[in-house]
């Protein structure tokens, strides 16, 4: 469902990715983890078709999101949650998903519209509270509950949970757990070791645009996944058996 093939990206001369390549399938959640300037988000806008690709092809189900012709296409399967969710700070959540439906032409109930946000738990008594007065979780809740509406085939998640206390983190792992399960690729941009640990099916380390390692997550602790991550980062071997 997504498909990095050999993606490559320089910025005034300077490799931003060499060569990434990876493949997310329905139901599974992958995260990209490593720190500032590792090549995370611009692997995002390179699905999102913000930047071009100086080499290789950026695939939503199929479909190479570069190619004007079937762009659009592309961009109707996914749904996008960067850092900080920009909705209308003086809509209310009900409104703000109302007017996002209007922009992709879907026609929503508002029992519909209570539904997705029951699914995200957002608490009925703040649905008609404008944004300005949400946290950022709560902001979150409104956008995870419009790839709901939309019932986007692809996720991609920009760092979502810097900034979020222990417990906003857990319940934001707990919602988008259910968006996989219903058949939804997963892909996540993130630095909190955490949150990978915790939500995803596999893990690429990523390091000065590079994919270091792709891990299968199931087999892991947290403390494994951390030696491997800074043993990798280091240049040391990195420790591999599930402990």
């Amino acid at each position: 469902m997504i498909e990095a093939v050999n993606l490559s990206k320089t910025f005034a001369g300077n490799s931003v990715l060499d060569n990434l390549s990876f493949t997310v399938n329905q139901g599974e959640i992958m995260c990209l983890l490593g720190a500032n300037g590792a090549g995370k988000s611009t692997t995002l806008n390179l699905f999102l078709n913000f930047l071009q690709p100086d080499g290789g092809k950026a695939l939503i189900d199929g479909i190479d999101v570069s190619d004007r012709q079937s762009s659009n296409n592309s961009k109707e399967k996914l749904v996008y949650l960067p850092e900080q969710v920009n909705l209308y700070q003086e809509f209310n959540a009900i409104d703000n998903l109302k007017y996002l439906a209007s922009l992709s032409d879907l026609k929503v109930s508002e029992d519909q519209l209570n539904a997705a946000l029951d699914e995200t738990g957002l608490e009925p008594d703040a649905r008609r509270q404008p944004l300005k007065s949400y946290s950022k979780g709560m902001r979150q809740k409104v956008g995870i509950a419009f790839a709901i509406i939309r019932q986007a085939k692809v996720l991609l998640l920009d760092e979502p949970t810097s900034g979020l206390d222990p417990s906003a983190t857990l319940e934001f792992i707990r919602i988008i757990e259910k968006i996989a399960k219903k058949g939804a690729a997963v892909l996540m941009v993130t630095h909190d070791f955490y949150c990978a640990h915790s939500l995803a099916d596999k893990i690429g380390i990523m390091d000065k645009g590079r994919l270091l390692d792709l891990l299968d997550n199931k087999q892991l602790s947290i403390k494994v996944l951390e030696d491997t991550y800074h043993g990798l980062i280091s240049g040391k071997s990195a420790i591999r058996q599930a402990s």
